[in-house]
């Protein structure tokens, strides 16, 4: 039995979501002839009240497309410097969109409204990058998984758009933040301009976001793919996965959450455990102390088939997925517990 923890991006297709697969009826999504492709756009669209969507291979992909249809070439990007748009994207803010970005550390990666309203560029000063376009990543996957304030994100939207500054959302894990805000889709899609949906983390499927927001921004954006490369054809046997994902998988990631708790719970227990990252949904990052080496510390729990990765020298991450069960939460626990530092 492996154990793998590395990310959530590891799940498979459960037996009823490749039954759904099986069955999806099929097209040209270039002509946008897939009906399967069309029902989930749509589907994911009118679930947070927005006009229309794009499927694409990534949420790379869905994100770098919506920094290239917001901004301009000589722009400048506002977003946390742990963001997943930033650190983990190629440099494609700078590649695809040639555009500056202006971050900051932030509190567990997520920025603050003080911070966007004292770093916009006035637009006259034509020694300054212009600001066209604010992002945030809920839930913050280098903050353990970290939900915004919906407060917070409330005024951010207010304020965005009091100063036409479009405001985008990577929705990486977005659903986990949702459950355990327990916030309507609609009323919380109401404050972005755009949305990327991730469908092969938490919610399972096998490849695929969606990027949602009015229809003249998704009509751009299909530009935009097809610049990228990314146009798919037959791909409604992958866009059925997402569907059935966001039809079925949402409400389980409780129980994700529920299993990352009893981690945290296990971790405070011991003492070679130095700090760990309050835990929210369905992400745990821990260091250890300064004496574990961190290679062996990985090769260790590798020999037990209990796979995770560091962040940085001494810091580690567990996340919880639909494949990790109860039988593998109680072997790691155990072992978590036999491990002499």
């Amino acid at each position: 039995m492996i154990i793998d923890l590395r990310s959530d991006t590891v799940t498979k297709p459960t037996p009823e979501m490749k039954e759904a697969m099986f069955a999806a009826p099929v097209g040209d999504d270039v002509f946008a002839e897939d009906p399967s492709i069309n029902e989930l756009e749509q589907y994911a669209a009118d679930l947070f009240g927005m006009e229309a969507g794009i499927y694409c291979s990534s949420g790379s992909q869905t994100n770098q497309i919506a920094i290239k249809v917001h901004t301009q070439p000589g722009h400048e990007v506002i977003c946390s410097k742990e963001a997943h748009i930033y650190r983990y994207e190629g440099g494609g803010i700078m590649v695809n969109s040639a555009c500056s970005v202006r971050y900051m550390e932030g509190n567990r990666g997520m920025i603050d409204l003080k911070f966007i309203q004292e770093n916009i560029n006035n637009p006259l000063d034509v020694h300054l990058p212009i600001t066209s376009l604010v992002a945030i990543e809920n839930t913050s996957n280098r903050g353990g998984g970290a939900i915004y304030s919906y407060d917070e994100t409330k005024a951010m939207s207010v304020f965005c758009r009091s100063k036409n500054l479009p405001f985008h959302l990577d929705g990486a894990r977005l659903f986990n933040a949702l459950v355990e805000q327990n916030i309507p889709t609609k009323e919380y899609g109401s404050h972005f301009d755009s949305i990327s949906i991730c469908l092969s983390k938490g919610l399972g499927a096998p490849v695929g976001s969606v990027l949602i927001g009015k229809k003249d921004f998704i009509a751009k954006a299909r530009r935009v793919r097809k610049v990228f490369g990314g146009g798919m054809r037959q791909a409604g046997i992958i866009a059925a996965a997402g569907t059935y994902a966001l039809k079925n998988h949402v409400n389980r990631l409780r129980d994700d959450h529920y299993k990352a708790k009893l981690i945290e719970t296990t971790l405070v227990q011991l003492s070679w455990v130095k700090e760990i990252l309050p835990v929210e949904t369905n992400i745990v990052i821990f260091k250890v102390d300064d004496k574990i080496d961190t290679q062996k510390f990985l090769e260790y729990f590798a020999s037990k088939n209990i796979l995770f990765f560091s962040l940085t020298p001494g810091s580690f991450r567990f996340v919880t997925h639909l494949d990790f069960t109860n039988e593998m939460l109680d072997v790691l626990l155990n072992e978590l517990k036999n491990y002499k530092a």
